[in-house]
């Protein structure tokens, strides 16, 4: 079993920064890949970025590339999402996701259903 407990959310002006944090249970962290999604109002939740178990390779929805950063600290078991340049359209509740040995061969890494945890999700409010 995994808990994961994320924070670091809050309301933000357009073009502000925040970095999300996800505290994981996880043992060994190590096999774990960790992401992150997100879910607007009316809209399903949607994948946001990810980062393989090894901590090196990193994947981003198109619509947050080179404004999201997302990093693994495995001495804390912790993912951070570091978001920057945020748009109105970033405004969404963000989740943390995990899964064990995730298969990236496939064509659902991506897909919340690969997730088998998550955490109880963080709100960012970014106002115009």
């Amino acid at each position: 079993q995994v808990q994961l407990v994320e924070s670091g959310g809050g309301a933000v002006q357009a073009g502000g920064s925040l970095r999300l944090s996800c505290a994981a249970s996880a043992s060994p962290f190590s096999r774990v890949a960790m992401g992150w999604f997100r879910q607007a109002p009316g809209k399903e939740r949607e994948f946001v970025a990810v980062t393989r178990r090894s901590g090196t390779t990193t994947y981003y929805a198109d619509s947050v590339k080179g404004r999201f950063t997302i990093s693994r600290d495995t001495a804390k078991n912790t993912v951070y999402l570091q978001m920057t340049s945020l748009k109105p359209e970033d405004t969404a509740v963000y989740f943390c996701a995990a899964r064990m040995d995730l298969n990236f061969e496939t064509n659902s890494w991506y897909r919340p259903i690969a997730y088998d945890y998550w955490g109880q999700g963080t709100q960012v409010t970014v106002s115009s």
